[in-house]
């Protein structure tokens, strides 16, 4: 197994984490042992920041202890190995406004204490504001598929305290039914006001017309945007 990332991992063809809570699977991925270590198998087309990974992401964004902002959990399969890359010391804050998914995720979160579920539509950013304003986020993380998936990431952004990486993942077709490289231009334009643009990487085949976005935040923050059509 070779060490890919802090806390990722890699064996010349799969992604593993390792798992925080030994003989427990999340969505029936495989675990493996490996010298006494028990590893997660990372579905890269159940996950896009994986996919992002198996597509040559160069900065990882999720390290041990951080605190993390992440908006679209869903039913919580990347929040699961994000939970085992930061650790017991570290917090996701999950924010999703599906109360089938959150329901998923609170089962979730009663074994792995290092998630908080937070039921809410993450443009209004208000009904949760007192709760993320108490810690320092160190990582912002969306993959939302509303229309206006750039704003909601820049809303929410606010919320950062630190220089670290971050991450957005945006899905064109819910924004324009337009050629998805052209809709990534336009959204690509409103992250120029406030990042400079570091990587691009498109997520085929496990995503069609999907694309990952390295970005730096203008003067200090580093984020990374994820988009999809």
């Amino acid at each position: 197994m070779k060490k890919l990332f802090e806390g990722i991992y890699f064996n010349g063809k799969n992604i593993f984490t390792k798992n925080l809570l030994p003989k427990q699977k999340v969505y029936g991925e495989k675990l493996i042992i490996e010298n006494k270590i028990e590893y997660r198998e990372w579905n890269p087309f159940r996950s896009k920041y994986c996919a992002a990974l198996q597509k040559g992401l160069k900065t990882n964004i999720f390290k041990k202890d951080l605190t993390i902002l992440y908006l679209g959990s869903a039913e919580g399969t990347t929040v699961s190995h994000v939970s085992d890359i930061v650790g017991n010391n570290g917090i996701i804050f999950c924010v999703d406004l599906s109360n089938i998914a959150m329901q998923k995720l609170n089962n979730l979160a009663e074994k792995r204490e290092n998630i908080f579920p937070i039921l809410s539509d993450a443009n209004q950013i208000q009904n949760y504001s007192e709760i993320i304003e108490k810690e320092s986020i160190d990582v912002l993380f969306q993959d939302i598929s509303q229309r206006n998936q750039v704003e909601i990431f820049l809303k929410n952004s606010v919320f950062l305290k630190k220089n670290c990486f971050d991450a957005l993942s945006l899905k064109t077709k819910s924004i324009s039914q337009d050629n998805a490289k052209k809709t990534l231009e336009i959204e690509k334009k409103k992250l120029e006001q406030k990042f400079d643009i570091k990587q691009i990487i498109s997520l085929e085949p496990f995503e069609k017309e999907h694309y990952l976005i390295l970005v730096r935040k203008k003067g200090a923050t580093i984020w990374l945007v994820h988009f999809v059509k």
